[in-house]
């Protein structure tokens, strides 16, 4: 879904009636990226991953980073 034409709807119809409407969009807004992040989650838990495997990559991964950045200091405050 091309999600450009109903913002580029939403502008020119905001910007049509920008001095005729006058209500708060505070609560529909908080309402829909709250089900936004809900349906995120959703489809986030749907995924099938090897969650083990992926654990071991990223303490590797972290490991080696922290490793680069003490031997970047070390090799800094030596010269």
């Amino acid at each position: 879904m091309n999600i450009f034409i109903p913002l580029v709807v939403g502008v020119l119809v905001g910007y049509l009636f920008r001095n005729k409407l006058r209500f708060s969009m505070d609560k529909p807004m908080s309402v829909a990226l709250l089900l936004l992040i809900f349906f995120m989650g959703v489809e986030a838990g749907r995924v099938e991953i090897d969650a083990f495997k992926l654990l071991i990559y990223s303490l590797v991964f972290a490991s080696f980073t922290i490793l680069g950045s003490l031997f970047v200091a070390l090799v800094g405050v030596r010269r």
